[in-house]
């Protein structure tokens, strides 16, 4: 299945709740509008199945928080068997509970969101969250051998940039990625992406210049560099969306809301497209594969429209 660019869909980003157990003040929780109650396992496995026939290859699932969800290891053993990699993205304070049970369930990887190493300052962005959880989380998550373990860190103007730093020594001293990710302008987060937007330009030129080599991730998105750092090599990718028309025109993906309703792009709802009511109403698999059809010509570059 291929998008007007002539590229195909390998990726689905599949939101299976909108609950979350922290409350960080600048989460975007997939711009999900407001839900009309969330998939099931089965309708989700049917989207991954219909999915896969069209070419998906991977699916990522996501939140809300994902592990919230008490059907999320049995969501996991029923999509998988279906593509090639399903991996989750996570906060990971449930995780060491998880991380075993999902491996086996065939997850393949996690990436956990980690905006800080200080506990202080970890509790304030999220809202009272216990940042040793996550430490334990992540290190389940590595035992376990849920690898690559990919650690989100979200980069917030007079926040956390002073941070990077010590982020990357973390990841470096447990083998993680770091993908350092530049803050979106959600529609309706307008404010907080004002006060605390920072462009990672600087960031990745000082990285680049302590680089001991440079290369892109498969859809061409991403800068990863290999930094060598005490002793070890971090991989850092850069995660630069914001005003960005070449990350929009190498976009692979599509999102499935928590409620069923395909989203070709993650600043957009106005487009969405109902998969979840189809089939309640008795589509079978060619209708559905009409509506991927149709999100996917709905599928355009959102920066290219409103960049010189």
């Amino acid at each position: 299945m291929f998008q007007q660019a002539g590229r195909p869909l390998k990726n689905l980003r599949i939101s299976v709740t909108d609950n979350c157990n922290l409350n960080c003040f600048f989460c975007h929780r997939e711009w999900n509008p407001p839900p009309r109650g969330s998939m099931t396992l089965n309708e989700v496995r049917k989207i991954v199945e219909v999915a896969s026939s069209t070419g998906v290859e991977t699916v990522k699932i996501t939140g809300g928080e994902p592990l919230v969800r008490e059907d999320v290891v049995d969501m996991v053993k029923a999509i998988s068997p279906l593509v090639s990699e399903v991996s989750l993205v996570t906060n990971g304070v449930l995780l060491e509970e998880y991380a075993g049970d999902l491996k086996d369930a065939g997850l393949a990887r996690v990436n956990v969101n980690l905006p800080s190493l200080d506990s202080s300052k970890y509790s304030r962005i999220t809202g009272g969250g216990d940042v040793s959880r996550v430490f334990k989380g992540i290190n389940a998550a590595l035992e376990t051998g849920l690898n690559p373990v990919k650690i989100n860190m979200v980069v917030l103007k007079g926040v956390n940039e002073e941070d990077v730093e010590e982020m990357l020594d973390y990841a470096g001293s447990i083998g993680a990625v770091l993908q350092l990710i530049e803050l979106q302008p959600i529609p309706g987060g307008e404010k907080v992406f004002q006060e605390f937007h920072v462009s990672l330009k600087d960031v990745e030129k000082t990285i680049s210049s302590k680089s001991a080599g440079k290369t892109v991730n498969y859809t061409g998105q991403r800068s990863i560099y290999m930094l060598p750092r005490n002793g070890r090599t971090v991989l850092v990718e850069i995660v630069s969306p914001t005003g960005n028309p070449d990350f929009c025109s190498h976009c692979y993906k599509l999102r499935v809301t928590c409620d069923g309703r395909l989203k070709p792009c993650l600043l957009r709802n106005d487009n969405l497209v109902d998969i979840v009511g189809l089939m309640r109403s008795g589509g079978g698999d060619d209708d559905l594969k009409r509506r991927f059809m149709e999100a996917i010509m709905l599928k355009k570059p959102y920066w290219d429209n409103r960049v010189s």
